[in-house]
């Protein structure tokens, strides 16, 4: 609640004010004026005021032309204005001067806009033309990009920060940093930096991202967008002219209103193209005039009328706000104050509030409206004040908005009404005084006889007469205080370096001086003796004032320093013995903190209350840390050993503190006579910070930012929360309990009550509307009494509920039990009122233990009440396994149906709940708790609620209750039999089928056929109508219905009566309908309908299968159908040995196809030789392996050729549980056919299941699968196995797979073979010869074959030794010639001399061959240029080997070399040195080139 001081601009009176614009951040209005004085050059101007319409000096923005428009920079004072000749000015209040922009428009200025950070600026003016400016830090102008377009520009909006913003501007520290290093914008705003947090919005905006793309509207409708490379592009037409673009951006929509009232939201792409997602018309009485964003999504606009038509974008409704009276012509909203605003046509401004909560239309609340003068055509909120500027053309008015006044001592309490109106209110006994002065009042104080008023410039003194209810000027003189507080006939008033006592008239008592280190003060606090104050360091200092002298009774201390966080002290209070001080905090961000301070001035420590988290603050020391020693104390001191545990003591604590959390403390107060009670008024902080997190401040762009829905708190209410802080067990909370809607705020304590102010709803009822008195129109010192109403409302606290006209001795005594109570001593409780004999004082006392939820001593106030019933009670809710359950049920006792209810709640009892709800007739709580959270007593209540109405007399409501309990089958009729006529309609009505049968039976038992009959076919009861039908004889339309419907009772019914009518065959046919087989079974046969028998009798139980196939049997015909009913029935054997006797065989075939292992072997034995007989060989292999016999089985397979599959080999194996070895026979017989038919992988299966690897291995190497062939060896481990997989892959072209050859080496290493091994390497090292001519690998490989030889243990030993000495040998060969290679390297001649003496060797070719010495040697000299020497060569090759091929040994390009330098033109030289064989050689020459 809050007044308004009127503050008239100090403007031209014979100008017109165009324009009015707030600075985002400071307290700058800028107003526009056009000027209409002759005598004047200037034709425009703009003027700069303060928040008290005080004009900034030294401002001169002049021109010959009138000024267009007008736009703050966002964080620094410079100004933009564009003028009717296209000149942009930029006034720079920093430097206190202006520069002008002439050269980019030459048509008038009409949009002017910032980006977020003020680097880019957007100018648009009547012809088209748009410039894109930059500024420096000097506030200077630099043209980026100029556009020209035929229509005009009306408006333009930057779009908001994707991704969010830096959080190092949220370290204010940042700030000073900045100016330290030399930025100019940082130490301007850090020399305007205060404690409320302003700057931290500074730096916010300073460091936050900035967007440089926009959107741009022309008149014709088009919409532009400028990227941040200033590329203008055409992106959306709406096609007529645009009255407002916003941008909503949680959900990244632009929104645009036409002139025409269509309202059009786009969605933004990140390149800036829009596409449109709804367009719709807007209602109003004519042309829309304002559009302003009032929430997330929540757009407002006026168009003529009396309401503001509210639009939520997010779902899609509107509503209005009404309550103006009057034409509204504009609006504005203040989104930290969550306050819209409209300025009516009769110069009031009207005014809604959001409360906490949702958007809709039943949150908003109508204020009282503000009087002023003449029609406004625009008013504006500031942005980051509580500042409202009203713009009536001839005359701008600045609003300040202050909050109310107040103050309040022992005996009487002070309330500001208006600017200039205060209302005295004694509280015992009631009494109002009103006082009227001629200043603007900025606060109060009070004493037991005076009242101070002051402002910034003056202070007035009243003293009260009670007696005679005046209030006489006491004294009054100018000083500019910002803090004063009155003490007897002391006035304290304070400056920035002291406090200094005056009396009424001003003259100095005493000075008390604050040290340049302690700040200056922020906040006064005075009770008893005592008088306290804060400074913005952090410093809190005290005096006693009970001397003549003032004393510091204690040093200071600064509470800053003791914090661990960087919060700011904002309020102090002392306690009447000043012994404790409670300390209010804010953060840096200016945001409420939700921790209570309490400094204890004796122990020096700091205790307190977090209200953030419902929890006590431990002792914070000089270094900000816990004491933990002192923590331990007072924890000790809650502990008690009459309780019966520390489980129901946190139970508790949890829900108080539950019911306090997410608060902070508003409004702090203690009481005046006793130290030890301190009232705190808690508010959400869902309400003030939540709110705050999810709702920002619009930009100037029309940006509205806000957070998602699911990241906001749930509602809460202000509550009052009552704490005991004592030295011996620190800050306790005792109780808590919500405000009442209609108070505004607490205003003080005084045991035994809590005092409030009401709400403005309350204040209007009283006063009517809040009326901006101009200067001078209240006398001075002007009192009345009559026609006022309270402002202060008294609430008896809960525990002195009928004690408020107790006597002081009973109010301490009660305080005191509630003090003991709640730290659990219980003796000094009893202790306390030992003495008290009132029963009213037992009853608040068994009140005080609902709260403190001690049972206990409830149960001792219950019998000193003589309160039998609700000890009876008590006693019975102790199995309730909750605490609270059971406190609920002595709050039921005591008529505290409200805690009961929360208690309940709190515990999950909805149960319990919703029994004290029907008891208490409250029916609508009852059914919402039982359908929300007790759906298993739903319907229990609903039968309830419907006894209730029945006892009533309230019939349709007790309908409705038994339909939904879904009684009312039974209680409708019976709550209705009375009267026919109503139970019939309702009946009828109600089209339930069980009603109207039971209706048709009731009819039916008066003899009302017809009637029946039409009551059972709407309740589609056919058996019932068929049984009248019967009743009456009409078999046909019986059997009509039955026939056409098929209901199997009407079936049965109908055969019973057609058989005793003796009409069998349709009485069969019906039983049969009805799927009662038996008696359609047992018609058939005592009536011989043979044929009908067979289809009931397949269809009944298999005993009168039994029977029927009897009945057959003993007819000596259809002994088919016999047969079948014996299978049918389970006795196979019988079926199949009449099929036997009597050779049926198509009867057989179907018996035997559906037989299994439950039947006897021998009959499967029997019916497989008669499938051998039939030549039928697998359909007999399939019933011996059903009768187990499993190789004869397998004998037939073989000997009739039947193919084994992998499911009839599963078929034929053994189980599991059989002997071993009659399972490795059977498996092995399996492998065996298997092998004999080709199935080799099935063979290894069965082999290896008989355990014989070695068979399983044989017949796997004849599927020649070689990956399954390795597989199995490396799994089976045996070393036959092993050779045999090594056998079969030397086999396979080892040569071009490297595993296959890694495989077979380990195969036989692991299977022993040393000697195969070795034959493997030889085989090898020959490979590498012949295919590779590499000798270096053949000399390993044979080197290897040598080891494995050496190794192996061969019986024939001489044998052994041979090929050992073979391999030596050849490997000695082998070497010469390899080392003959490699001495080529070094020394050519002698390697030519060993391989000379090589080629002498008598068995050369054992190890090397002698063709590839030649060759090596031909190479030699061809490349040495000997080529009559490699010639030579080459003849002694072709001597030494006449049948190989010389290109296999030597290059054929070095054999044509050869060719071409000794002169071989003849392709025959040489073949007449090997007669005889002409023809081979010819065929030779072309690929030995001749030689």
């Amino acid at each position: 609640m809050s007044v308004f001081f009127d503050h008239r601009a100090g403007t031209n009176t014979s100008s017109v004010h165009t324009d009015i614009q707030w600075h985002p951040t400071f307290a700058l209005l800028a107003v526009a004026t056009k000027i209409d004085d002759a005598d004047n050059e200037a034709q425009g101007a703009v003027s700069l005021f303060f928040d008290e319409g005080e004009p900034v000096e030294d401002i001169n923005i002049q021109k010959n032309c009138a000024p267009t428009t007008m736009s703050w920079h966002p964080t620094r004072k410079i100004l933009s204005v564009g003028w009717e000749n296209g000149d942009i000015t930029l006034w720079n209040e920093h430097e206190h001067e202006g520069s002008c922009a002439s050269d980019g428009h030459k048509a008038p200025v009409n949009i002017l806009s910032w980006s977020s950070n003020g680097t880019r600026l957007i100018s648009g003016d009547e012809r088209g033309v748009m410039i894109a400016w930059r500024c420096d830090s000097r506030g200077q102008l630099h043209q980026l990009q100029n556009y020209q377009k035929r229509s005009s520009y009306t408006h333009c909006i930057f779009r908001p920060v994707a991704g969010g913003q830096d959080p190092f501007y949220n370290n204010y520290t940042a700030l000073a940093r900045a100016a330290v290093e030399g930025d100019e914008t940082a130490l301007d705003m850090f020399g305007t930096w205060n404690k409320s947090g302003m700057g931290n919005s500074l730096l916010s905006q300073m460091y936050a991202a900035e967007s440089l793309s926009c959107y741009i509207g022309s008149e014709d409708g088009i919409i532009f967008h400028i990227d941040e490379k200033l590329v203008l592009r055409e992106c959306a037409n709406v096609e007529t002219m645009i009255k407002s673009m916003l941008i909503y951006e949680a959900k990244n929509i632009l929104v645009v209103v036409t002139t025409t009232m269509m309202l059009i939201q786009f969605s933004c792409a990140p390149d800036g193209s829009l596409s449109e997602l709804m367009k719709v018309k807007l209602s109003g009485k004519s042309s829309i005039t304002c559009v302003v964003w009032t929430g997330p999504g929540l757009m407002a606009t006026v168009a003529g009328e009396d309401v503001v038509r509210l639009w939520d974008l997010d779902k899609d409704n509107n509503f209005s706000l009404g309550g103006a009276l009057d034409q509204i012509n504009c609006l504005t909203y203040s989104a930290s104050k969550r306050i819209l605003a409209g300025g009516l046509v009769n110069g009031k401004i009207a005014m809604w509030q959001h409360r906490a909560g949702s958007y809709a239309q039943e949150h908003w609340i109508v204020l009282p409206a503000i009087e002023l003068s003449d029609s406004f055509i625009q008013i504006q909120w500031s942005p980051a004040h509580s500042l409202l500027a009203a713009n009536n053309i001839s005359d701008v008015i600045i609003l300040n908005e202050q909050p109310i006044s107040t103050s309040i001592s022992v005996q009487s309490a002070v309330v500001q009404i208006s600017p200039y109106h205060v209302q005295l209110e004694t509280l015992d006994p009631p009494n109002i005084l009103s006082i009227r002065t001629d200043i603007h009042i900025r606060g109060v104080s009070n004493s037991e006889d005076h009242v101070v008023l002051w402002n910034s410039k003056k202070i007035v003194v009243y003293e009260i007469n009670e007696e005679k209810n005046f209030a006489r000027l006491a004294g009054t003189f100018d000083i500019d205080s910002p803090l004063t507080a009155i003490y007897q006939q002391t006035v304290f008033t304070a400056d920035t370096s002291s406090i200094t006592a005056r009396n009424f008239q001003g003259t100095i008592k005493q000075t008390m001086s604050l040290a340049e280190q302690e700040g200056i003060p922020i906040s006064i606090d005075i009770c008893g003796h005592y008088l306290v104050i804060a400074t913005d360091n952090g410093f809190v200092k005290g005096w006693d004032i009970s001397r003549r002298e003032s004393r510091q009774y204690i040093s200071p201390k600064n509470i800053s320093e003791s914090l661990p966080d960087t919060s700011l002290v904002t309020k102090v209070k002392i306690n009447c013995n000043g012994t404790k001080i409670a300390i209010q905090l804010k953060k840096v961000n200016g945001e409420p903190d939700s921790r209570l301070l309490i400094w204890y001035v004796e122990q020096d420590i700091l205790l307190g209350y977090d209200f953030s988290a419902g929890q006590t603050i431990h002792p914070i020391s000089e270094n900000g840390s816990a004491d933990m020693d002192y923590e331990d104390l007072i924890t000790g001191c809650f502990a008690n050993p009459d309780q019966k545990g520390g489980v129901e003591t946190a139970a508790v604590e949890q829900s108080n503190s539950e019911d306090v959390s997410r608060r902070y403390p508003r409004e702090v107060l203690w009481d005046p006579l006793d130290p030890r009670l301190l009232v705190v008024q808690a508010s959400p902080l869902s309400v003030d910070i939540a709110d705050k997190s999810h709702i920002k401040k619009p930009t100037p762009t029309g940006v509205f930012r806000t957070k998602s829905s699911a990241e906001k708190k749930p509602e809460l209410d202000d509550r009052i929360v009552s704490l005991f802080a004592t030295a011996d067990n620190g800050v306790l909370l005792h109780d808590s309990f919500p405000m009442e809607p209609g108070f505004h705020k607490l205003l003080g304590v005084s045991v035994p009550s809590f005092y409030f102010i009401l709400q403005p709803e309350d204040v209007q009822k009283a006063d009517g509307s809040i009326s901006a008195v101009p200067n001078g129109n209240a006398s001075s010192g002007e009192t009345r009494t009559e026609g006022l109403k309270e402002r202060v409302s008294a609430v008896t606290m809960r525990n002195f509920v009928g004690l408020e006209k107790s006597n002081s001795e009973v109010r301490q005594a009660m305080l005191d039990f509630a003090y003991h109570l709640t730290i659990g001593n219980l003796d000094e409780a009893f202790k306390a009122i030992k003495l008290i004999k009132s029963e009213t004082v037992w009853e608040n006392m068994a009140k005080m233990c609902v709260k403190t939820r001690r049972l206990d001593v409830a149960a001792l106030c219950l019998g000193h009440m003589g309160h039998a019933r609700g000890a009876q009670a008590l006693r019975d809710s102790a199995n309730e396994p909750e605490l609270n359950a059971r406190v609920a049920m002595l709050a039921i006792q005591l008529g505290m149906l409200e805690e009961a209810e929360q208690l309940y709640m709190s515990c999950g009892r909805y149960d319990l709940l919703n029994k004290l709800y029907q008891a208490n007739n409250q029916w609508s709580k009852a059914i919402a708790v039982a359908e929300r959270h007790d759906r298993i007593h739903l319907r229990s209540t609903y039968y309830n609620f419907a006894r209730h109405c029945e006892l009533s007399g309230d019939i349709g409501a007790a309908i409705n209750g038994y339909e939904k309990s879904e009684t009312h089958r039974f209680e409708v009729p019976r709550m209705l039999f009375e009267n026919v006529q109503e139970l019939e309609a309702y009946v009828i009505k109600s089209k339930d089928k069980k009603l109207l049968g039971w209706w048709a039976q009731y009819l039916e038992s008066n003899g009302e056929m017809d009637s029946a009959l039409q009551f059972y076919q709407a309740a589609e009861d056919i058996m019932s109508f068929v049984r009248i039908w019967c009743y009456c004889g009409r078999f046909d339309e019986a059997i009509s219905i039955a026939s056409n419907t098929n209901d199997r009772a009407a079936c049965y019914h109908l055969a019973r009566q057609l058989e005793n009518q003796e009409r069998f065959t349709e009485a069969v046919q019906f039983y049969g309908k009805a799927q009662a087989y038996t008696n359609a079974t047992r018609l058939c046969r005592a009536n011989q309908l043979d044929s009908e028998l067979i289809s009931y009798a397949m269809y009944s139980t298999e005993d009168d299968m039994v029977i029927c196939a009897r009945y057959y049997e003993e007819t000596g015909a259809n002994w088919d159908k016999a047969i079948m009913l014996y299978h049918k029935s389970g006795q196979v054997g019988k079926a199949l040995e009449l099929a036997f006797e009597h050779q049926q065989f198509t009867a057989l075939q179907h018996i035997t196809s559906n037989l299994d292992s439950s039947v006897e072997p021998e009959t499967l034995h029997t019916c497989a030789q008669f499938f051998l007989e039939h030549q039928q060989y697998s359909k007999a292999v399939d019933l011996l392996l059903l009768a187990k016999k499993y190789l004869e089985a397998l004998d037939i397979c073989i000997d009739k050729h039947i193919s084994i599959t992998e499911d009839l080999a599963e078929q034929i194996s053994p189980e599991k549980d059989a002997e071993p070895e009659y399972k490795r026979v059977l498996f092995e017989r399996i492998g065996e056919c298997c092998m004999l038919q080709g199935a080799y992988h099935l063979a290894t299966k069965k082999f290896t299941q008989a355990g014989n690897r070695v068979k399983a291995m044989r017949a796997l190497l004849k599927s020649g699968d070689t990956e399954k062939i390795i597989f199995f060896a490396g799994v089976s481990r045996q070393k036959e196995i092993y050779v045999m997989a090594a056998n079969y892959l030397q086999r396979l072209d080892w040569r071009k797979d490297p595993e296959i050859m890694k495989n077979i080496i380990t195969f036989y290493t692991k299977g022993r073979a040393l000697e195969s091994l070795s034959g493997f390497y030889d085989a090898c090292a020959q490979v590498e010869i012949d295919e590779y001519q590499n000798y270096e690998k053949a000399l390993g490989a044979l080197s290897e074959a040598l080891k494995c030889m050496n190794k192996a243990k061969m019986q024939d030993v001489s044998s052994q030794e041979a090929k050992i000495n073979f391999l030596k040998r050849r490997i000695s060969l082998l070497k010469k010639f390899v080392q003959a290679r490699r001495t080529y390297e070094e020394d050519v001649d002698e390697a030519m001399k060993q391989c000379l003496l090589l080629l002498e060797e008598p068995d050369l070719d054992t190890g090397v061959r002698s063709g590839d010495i030649y060759g090596f040697m031909v190479e030699h000299y061809a490349t040495a240029g000997d080529y009559q020497k490699a010639y030579h060569l080459v003849q002694e090759l072709k001597q030494r080997l006449p049948n190989a091929s010389l290109a296999y040994y030597v290059n054929n390009t070095v054999l044509e070399q050869i060719k071409r330098n000794v002169g071989l033109d003849e392709p025959t030289i040489g073949a007449a040195e090997t007669p005889g064989i002409e023809e081979e050689i010819e065929e030779e020459i072309p690929e030995d080139f001749g030689f």
